[in-house]
């Protein structure tokens, strides 16, 4: 059996071959972006006559945020029309009626997102005027669509199936330029 001293050493130089051993923190370079985590929303179903529901579905996590800022997504922009809900659509809390249509932009690191209205700007870049970036709460039902809901809600539009979306939302620490 090898001495206790040996064992330990042979350890370090694995894990310092492995990278599991670090220089101290006063070492390390400065960063170069926040390393912060930002809420995402994805396509969750397509719906009558042109439109999509998107939400958060179970990876999202609207109090803290679920992906890395340094990671490249589209954002996820509305335009609000006063379009009225489609047939096939019963709008709720938790699945409301947007008003409008979605799209989504082409991917972007969220650190490049450092306030709502760089967003926001994206958005209108992007698509034109009155577009902006979507927001957790944009889901509205009840009479007249007066009430706001959350977690997800449809829309006219068309986006990639598959993919997560940077999306705000207005009363939570979970964007990316937070």
């Amino acid at each position: 059996m090898r001495p206790v001293r040996t064992v330990l050493a042979l350890g370090l130089s694995v894990l310092a071959a492995v990278g599991g051993v670090v220089a101290p923190a006063t070492a390390a370079p400065p960063a170069t972006d926040s390393g912060g985590r930002a809420m995402t929303w994805t396509l969750l179903a397509d719906g009558p006559s042109g439109t999509v529901q998107v939400g958060g579905g179970p990876l999202s996590n609207p109090y803290q945020g679920d992906t890395a800022t340094t990671t490249a997504l589209p954002v996820l922009c509305l335009r609000i029309d006063g379009r009225p809900v489609p047939d096939g659509i019963t709008p709720g809390f938790y699945a409301g009626w947007a008003r409008g249509a979605v799209a989504a932009t082409y991917p972007m690191r969220g650190t490049r997102l450092t306030s709502r209205a760089v967003a926001d700007g994206v958005c209108a870049n992007t698509f034109g005027q009155g577009w902006r970036m979507a927001e957790f709460h944009d889901g509205r039902y009840g009479p007249d669509l007066e009430s706001s809901g959350g977690w997800s809600y449809w829309a006219y539009g068309d986006v990639p199936a598959g993919t997560r979306f940077w999306t705000a939302i207005d009363d939570q620490p979970a964007n990316p330029w937070n």
